[in-house]
């Protein structure tokens, strides 16, 4: 089976170095065992995401000597595939809507003492897991607009035990049930970041997902979602992030270490790799 990579950032910003690591060795990986890179958008953060960064993306990708297939998947543009997922898991019985606030959220777990993290920051509490089917149909009668959050022990129970793989950390079994009921469609898009690039790797043939450490966590949801919508599993390479010499994780923030800085500075695509090296 040929390997496919991907490199899939948000246009929410300028890419970094860290960006950068992660594209050359998904784009390295690819060519050595004559298999395909693909580039793809993740934009479906409306409020955030800009047309100025995602040509940025093209242009640095290009500067650096990086080439994909075309054309570019951008998620955006694909509104209704994860929709009818989203219909698919809501008629299964395995999402239920939240009306909380950030606010709300947070007030409850206050009260509660504290709660503990999964991969979206701390664990939501559950709050509309219990609410009554009159009650969400007054809400929603009402105009207010839920996220859509995933049973998790319902959707735990049907799919068993699962497990990936990772190239550096060997086979883990998932533990999906720790991350809470997360959000799978936002109050303000018809999806989330769990479910697109879930639905994405499976409809582009990724084999080889390669992204930083930090996003480990989120393998357990992305799991779960493989086995609940019968979709491939492909195999994870998490990487270490890339810090700067204080010890502080590069951020799209850092506007210093941009590729764009940084080739307005009159470095070099060799210069990049060494910067790479020395931060990694």
């Amino acid at each position: 089976m040929s390997i496919v990579t991907r490199f899939a950032p948000s246009p929410t910003g300028y890419l970094h170095l860290g960006h950068a690591y992660s594209a050359l060795f998904a784009a390295r990986q690819a060519q050595e065992a004559d298999g395909r890179f693909i580039l793809r958008i993740e934009d479906i953060d409306r409020g955030r995401c800009r047309a100025e960064f995602e040509q940025a993306i093209y242009e640095d990708l290009q500067w650096l000597g990086l080439r994909w297939e075309e054309p570019v998947r951008r998620q955006s543009e694909h509104m209704d595939y994860y929709a009818a997922a989203i219909d698919w898991l809501r008629k299964e019985g395995l999402l239920y809507p939240c009306f909380c606030t950030r606010a709300e959220i947070q007030a409850e777990i206050d009260r509660a003492g504290g709660a503990p993290h999964g991969a979206d920051g701390v664990v939501y509490p559950g709050t509309c897991r219990d609410m009554s089917p009159a009650e969400r149909e007054d809400r929603l009668a009402r105009g207010e607009k839920p996220a859509m959050r995933l049973d998790m022990a319902e959707a735990v129970r049907r799919a068993g035990t699962l497990r990936w793989h990772d190239r550096k950390l060997g086979e883990i079994t998932a533990d999906p049930l720790s991350h809470g009921n997360v959000v799978i469609a936002r109050k303000d898009t018809p999806t989330s970041y769990h479910l697109s690039v879930t639905l994405d790797d499976h409809l582009q043939g990724v084999t080889l997902v390669t992204r930083g450490e930090d996003l480990i966590p989120a393998t357990d949801i992305h799991r779960l979602l493989q086995k609940l919508l019968g979709l491939d599993t492909p195999e994870y390479f998490h990487h270490p992030l890339l810090t700067d010499k204080g010890g502080k994780r590069l951020a799209k923030r850092d506007k210093a270490q941009t590729i764009r800085s940084l080739r307005e500075q009159g470095l070099k695509p060799e210069g990049i790799l060494d910067m790479i090296e020395e931060y990694s």
